[in-house]
């Protein structure tokens, strides 16, 4: 299949014009029906090229079972909320040679919180009509609280009146992380799913992962 259409612009009208018409498909259901293997997404950048990491976890035991890499050209600059332009093809072309497709991927960015409502987790949850969280390190959008210092404590995020993700406390007096639904994933999966994955660090070990690969 061609991808490539879904993750390239003329200008920022038609990139906009794209994120509005897959935002539109976003499914914030759960649509999954079992959880045997959690996937991670990351990519970075290098001397012109764009690295895209997934990496295939075992949900029980968060072993590694499978890494995959691709690269591809940087055609496009950083721009906020346009990430998934830059990054979003090399992690679909990973997808397309994981030997062990994961129930859930897990994306370094954001998903549903976002101005469009289509962060890198939700561009690549529709274009491969698969379950997707967006996890990040900061906010892009929204209003809120600051939750309590527990593990698993979290407070909701909202932007335009509408919730659209949460602020999670994974580990006692360390930093948050922002969580939002992706696709076919619900708000509250979204939170359970990534609390199941977080060890000995405040990220969940599959973006982790992925974000170790990517800079090797």
């Amino acid at each position: 299949m061609d991808y490539e259409k879904y993750f390239s612009f003329r200008n920022l009208d038609e990139a906009i014009e794209i994120q509005n018409k897959l935002a539109k498909k976003i499914v914030l259901q759960d649509k999954f029906s079992s959880l045997s293997f959690v996937g991670g997404a990351d990519a970075s950048s290098k001397d012109g090229k764009i690295l895209g990491v997934i990496v295939v976890l075992e949900m029980d035991t968060l072993r590694c079972v499978e890494v995959q890499r691709f690269v591809t050209e940087e055609k496009i600059p950083y721009i906020p909320t346009f990430l998934s332009f830059r990054e979003g093809l090399s992690i679909v072309k990973c997808w397309e040679n994981l030997r062990i497709k994961p129930d859930i991927l897990i994306v370094d960015g954001q998903g549903y919180a976002h101005p469009r409502r289509l962060g890198i987790a939700s561009h690549i949850g529709v274009v491969l009509d698969i379950p997707t969280i967006g996890c990040a390190k900061k906010p892009l959008v929204g209003n809120f609280k600051i939750p309590g210092n527990k593990r698993g404590e979290y407070e909701y995020i909202y932007h335009r009146k509408e919730v659209v993700g949460i602020v999670l406390r994974t580990k006692e007096n360390v930093k948050p992380v922002f969580v939002s639904p992706g696709h076919k994933v619900s708000l509250e999966s979204a939170r359970e799913i990534i609390l199941k994955t977080i060890a000995k660090y405040r990220l969940p070990e599959p973006i982790r992962w992925a974000h170790y690969y990517s800079l090797k």
